[in-house]
């Protein structure tokens, strides 16, 4: 039997708002928040588009960021001083604008780093518009002795 998140969906919500003011201009939606699993839309909007008319890279990368910052809690409860410390992002199609989900799932949880795996989608596309890897350190349990 797969454990209980360590943080609930409605917390971490608060956590995208009030934590981390330019996510929480995005307006996105924790749609599932699991054991190491993650579903988070991010809705269309006309400030996410770049020339073109497609969503702009820095707006998929944040969800591909704010999803792998959920995973982490996920796991360990909230912990407001991880960061990312290397994401890599395969921009794979154009998408279209529209909203956008990120399913995301915890590959490994060490002592000091996580590293997620974020899946960019849209509905009506068959294939990812995005992938990410996403690498988080994670504070010390005591950092007098680190």
């Amino acid at each position: 039997m797969t454990p209980s998140p360590r943080i609930s969906a409605e917390a971490f919500a608060a956590v995208m708002r009030d934590l981390v003011p330019y996510v929480g201009q995005l307006d996105i939606e924790v749609r599932r928040l699991g054991y190491g699993t993650i579903t988070l839309v991010m809705p269309a909007s006309d400030k996410l588009l770049r020339p073109g008319g497609t969503i702009a890279g820095p707006a998929q990368m944040a969800l591909a960021d704010i999803a792998m910052y959920g995973l982490v809690m996920s796991r360990l409860g909230r912990v407001d001083l991880a960061v990312t410390t290397s994401l890599s992002i395969n921009f794979l199609r154009r998408p279209e604008p529209a909203a956008m989900a990120a399913e995301g799932r915890l590959m490994k949880l060490g002592k000091r780093l996580a590293v997620g795996d974020v899946t960019l989608t849209q509905e009506g596309l068959a294939e990812p518009v995005a992938h990410a890897v996403v690498t988080y350190s994670l504070p010390p349990a005591n950092p007098l002795k680190d």
